[in-house]
């Protein structure tokens, strides 16, 4: 599943490419990386992530637009859900977004496609079937920091109610360097109970016009356990990759 609490986010890139657009143009960004571990809403899918994705933005009357897809492979972990050693899984998300300034907030709803290929390790992994999401967020800039609540649905499953609260702030070191710090707890809002609470730390290098190097490092923390849900068992994770975006 595409992770949104993997270091650099696809859809966050692109809704940040349409509240920067004032005008009508279409914004374009390319980005791969690598991060030592799927690091997935707090819980480790696997080891070894390569990722490359492409996103748009735009604006229409008023409501941003933004669209993209992400494609994912990575190792299943030695023993999970049986593998006898490590094996390849791939996996190819598609989204899109709308989004409207609603003066004390910003809101949007968006909707997301999970495609597990057939083969590899897949049909080890959990869920190992397509599945969907529909998500409402609201997003507010305090100044000091960004604050953002969204709340996901699947719509083919149960991922309980998953809610997740994000605050992030941006340093500027100087004109092509920033440092970017970003924490979120999650909640599953059917059992009553948070999830992980995951810290990013990234350095934006802008190295030439419009491309960016991203190294990070990000930690989660366990918060729950409970077996009747996908937390089973989990535990904390410590991350680290980098990430590389061009726009245009």
């Amino acid at each position: 599943m595409q992770n949104y609490c993997k270091t650099i986010g696809a859809l966050a890139a692109a809704s940040a490419l349409v509240a920067g657009n004032a005008s009508a143009e279409v914004e374009y960004e390319l980005h791969t990386g690598y991060t030592s571990e799927y690091l997935f809403r707090g819980l480790n899918l696997g080891q070894d992530l390569v990722e490359v994705g492409a996103d748009v933005a735009t604006e229409w009357n008023g409501i941003g637009l933004s669209a993209g897809a992400w494609w994912g492979s990575f190792s299943a972990p030695t023993g999970f859900n049986g593998l006898v050693s490590n094996a390849n899984a791939d996996e190819l998300d598609l989204y899109a977004e709308a989004s409207k300034d609603l003066g004390f907030a910003t809101a949007a709803i968006g909707y997301i496609f999970y495609h597990y290929p057939q083969g590899s390790a897949n049909k080890f992994l959990v869920p190992a079937n397509d599945t969907q999401e529909v998500y409402f967020s609201l997003a507010r800039d305090f100044g000091i920091f960004n604050a953002s609540l969204a709340y996901y649905w699947d719509i083919d499953g149960d991922n309980d109610g998953y809610s997740q609260l994000s605050l992030d702030r941006s340093f500027e070191l100087n004109s092509c360097l920033d440092l970017v710090v970003d924490t979120n707890v999650g909640y599953l809002a059917e059992q009553g109970q948070c999830t992980a609470w995951t810290t990013k730390v990234a350095l934006d290098w802008e190295f030439a016009e419009r491309a960016t190097l991203s190294p990070f490092v990000a930690l989660a923390i366990a918060l729950s356990d409970d077996r009747d849900t996908s937390y089973n068992g989990s535990g904390n994770e410590l991350v680290a990759g980098s990430m590389l975006s061009v726009s245009f």
